[in-house]
């Protein structure tokens, strides 16, 4: 495929991605999913799985950090060289950024000055369960056997990654130690079982 066509694929797609995804990064999550693994394969889902774990590590919206990831192996895996590929990323990340900066400040000067307005009082109202829908979405998108495993008399991985969920569950909601501290400990713990095994 051309360079000029994929960055131009790339541009739009992230783009689109960033003027739809209401509820910040978790809510583009299945926007992603659809765009770059169902629709145009630039990566495969086991690597989506991947790059959302490692987006939720980094510095960063996760929106943005899968941009990045996505731009890079979209163009490598076409076959283009690495100064390419990392355009690539660079573009992508723009793109998912660039409608949420005109958004903003369009909607700073408009929404100071009509937030008591009944017509905007009722978009936003609307907007709640959209985004919780695509909270919803992302979660239910992450359930998957790469995340979870399969019910396998020989494999843990499934029992392992519900333990750690219920564990990561009551940290966070009930005993409300912070979510870096949880990842950190869930990372431990993973690290040593699996190498005990």
């Amino acid at each position: 495929m051309n360079a000029v066509v994929l960055y131009l694929k790339l541009f739009w797609t992230f783009f689109k991605i960033g003027l739809f995804g209401f509820g910040g990064g978790y809510g583009m999550l299945s926007l992603i999913q659809n765009e770059v693994v169902e629709k145009h394969q630039w990566i495969s889902n086991s690597e989506f799985t991947d790059i959302v774990a490692v987006s939720q590590m980094t510095p960063g919206p996760i929106g943005i950090n899968s941009a990045t990831y996505v731009g890079f192996k979209a163009i490598e895996n076409a076959g283009m060289t690495r100064t390419q590929a990392v355009c690539g990323s660079l573009l992508a990340s723009f793109s998912v950024m660039l409608p949420s900066f005109i958004l903003m400040l369009l909607i700073s000067a408009f929404f100071m000055h009509y937030k008591t307005h009944k017509s905007v009082q009722t978009v936003l109202k609307w907007l709640r369960p959209v985004v919780a829908g695509m909270l919803a979405a992302a979660v239910l998108l992450l359930l998957n056997e790469e995340n979870l495993g399969v019910f396998d008399k020989e494999n843990l991985q499934l029992y392992v990654s519900i333990g750690l969920f219920i564990m990561a569950f009551i940290a966070t909601y009930f005993w409300k130690i912070g979510p870096i501290k949880v990842i950190l400990m869930a990372g431990l713990f993973g690290g040593l079982f699996y190498s005990l095994i």
